[in-house]
């Protein structure tokens, strides 16, 4: 259980720091981090 809540964690800060380095919005940042995961892999299949 305490690596599944260190995934996210990791995944929801990977994902803000891709949308924030990418759009300059912290609004934006805050969006993908609710999505963590699932922003990572759409970023790396799209770019």
């Amino acid at each position: 259980m305490d690596t599944l809540r260190t995934g996210i964690s990791f995944g929801t800060a990977l994902a803000m720091i891709i949308s924030y380095s990418n759009w300059k919005s912290i609004s934006w940042a805050i969006i993908h981090g609710i999505f963590d995961w699932l922003y990572v892999i759409y970023y790396a299949i799209k770019y």
